[in-house]
């Protein structure tokens, strides 16, 4: 198993469109509370889009795993603002 088999970049693609996508939303009035839901869902519809794109390396066989992996991946830059949040301080 080779680490490009792993579909990193394609998952790092999303979790970072995702992190630009919270630091856009944080610019408007909506609550931060929303950020890990809407990068989730953001991660989500991303995902599908990846599975259903045809991308050659995504690592999903399936849609539910797709969406597994785009929640995830959204997830994932909720947790990159935290730490990079963290290390303002």
């Amino acid at each position: 198993m080779s680490f490009e088999s792993l579909g990193v970049a394609s998952v790092a693609c999303i979790t970072v469109i995702c992190y630009l996508a919270a630091l856009a939303i944080k610019q408007t009035p909506l609550a931060n509370k929303w950020l890990p839901t809407l990068c989730g869902a953001l991660g989500a519809a991303l995902g599908l889009a990846a599975y259903y794109g045809g991308m050659v390396d995504f690592p999903a066989c399936d849609p539910l795993t797709a969406l597994a992996v785009g929640i995830v991946s959204g997830l994932a830059a909720t947790g990159a603002d935290q730490v990079m949040k963290q290390l303002k301080q």
